[in-house]
């Protein structure tokens, strides 16, 4: 049975809020689940990589996460307590009109928005948020 749009975010929204606590774990979910349907410039994950990561071909502790999605570019990183700091940021032609802090449950939600808005519209963006769903 077909899911609704509706449906389609809310459980988007739900697997993705899964892994969002610990952004080392949101990272690999973002980089790898998704990297086949976005492009590159969609997704930047910044990391600090100290010495010995270099040395053992480890990528690095993930400092944030910033995902292009159309007029609003989400950030998410660490805050000082450890918990995720989540923004979203309107855009008009590359300049930022607006910039708030919001929680993570209304992240997430965007970012499922924008990610089911782009499956509609993207044979492989489809595919790749059906196997992050478990659906294929």
């Amino acid at each position: 049975m077909a899911m609704s749009p509706a449906d389609d975010v809310d459980a988007l929204a739900a697997a993705l809020r899964a892994d969002a606590a610990d952004l080392d774990v949101y990272a690999r979910v973002l980089s790898t689940s998704l990297a086949a349907a976005l492009p590159a410039e969609m997704v930047g994950i910044d990391r600090d990589r100290s010495f010995s990561d270099w040395l053992a071909g480890r990528a690095g502790t993930v400092r944030g996460i910033r995902i292009a999605l159309g007029d609003w570019e989400l950030t998410l990183s660490p805050g000082r307590s450890g918990v995720p700091v989540a923004q979203a940021r309107q855009k008009v032609r590359g300049v930022a009109i607006s910039s708030r802090e919001i929680s993570l449950d209304e992240w997430t939600r965007l970012l499922a928005t924008g990610l089911a808005k782009r499956a509609r519209e993207s044979a492989e963006a489809r595919a790749a948020l059906a196997r992050l769903l478990g659906q294929s």
